[in-house]
């Protein structure tokens, strides 16, 4: 029976972690918190657990694809990707990092949503939210929504009608 050290598994946990988003490469999956684990099987096969933004998210064979490429680069060379869709994944779990790196990049974070209740299906909105958003780039309150959905279907674009810069928002969910 093969264990894989602790070092070794922080080893492969900081590799894990480094892995950026292919849609918003600003951001590594831990900041944005859809890597919910990094363990190890006692053959030494490291087991990367994955809860994506939602059951349709069309990056997670790139994010699996990222992730085995990062380990097997860092010397792991058994790696099995999982996802888990409970509990759904929130964008209460986006880090305060990851969430310092989106206004940096000129994307306004979401606002914390809070605790919700686990199970049942996730409550999806369709209409305008109506509170503020602040404009990431001059930090305005006077923003409107352009488009409900924006280029991934965690975002919806707005204009800041102080600057007139347009911007994406990471919606809350």
């Amino acid at each position: 029976m093969v264990t894989m050290t602790d070092t070794a598994l922080t080893h492969a946990r900081a590799a894990a972690e480094r892995v950026v988003d292919p849609e918003m490469p600003m951001l590594t999956l831990a900041d944005l918190g859809v890597l919910r684990g990094v363990d190890t099987t006692d053959d030494g096969t490291v087991v990367v657990t994955l809860t994506p933004t939602y059951s349709g998210c069309p990056a997670l064979d790139e994010m699996r694809h990222d992730l085995r490429r990062a380990l097997h680069d860092a010397g792991h060379e058994r790696v099995e990707v999982r996802t888990t869709f409970s509990p759904p994944w929130s964008t209460d779990w986006i880090s305060d990092e990851g969430r310092r790196k989106l206004a940096e990049a000129g994307v306004a974070p979401p606002d914390r949503i809070g605790p919700r209740e686990v199970g049942g299906p996730v409550p999806l909105t369709l209409a305008p939210p109506s509170r503020l958003v602040r404009c990431p780039r001059c930090g305005a309150p006077e923003t409107e929504e352009t488009s409900r959905f924006g280029p991934t279907a965690c975002t919806a674009l707005r204009r800041c009608r102080s600057c007139a810069e347009p911007f994406e928002h990471v919606k809350e969910i």
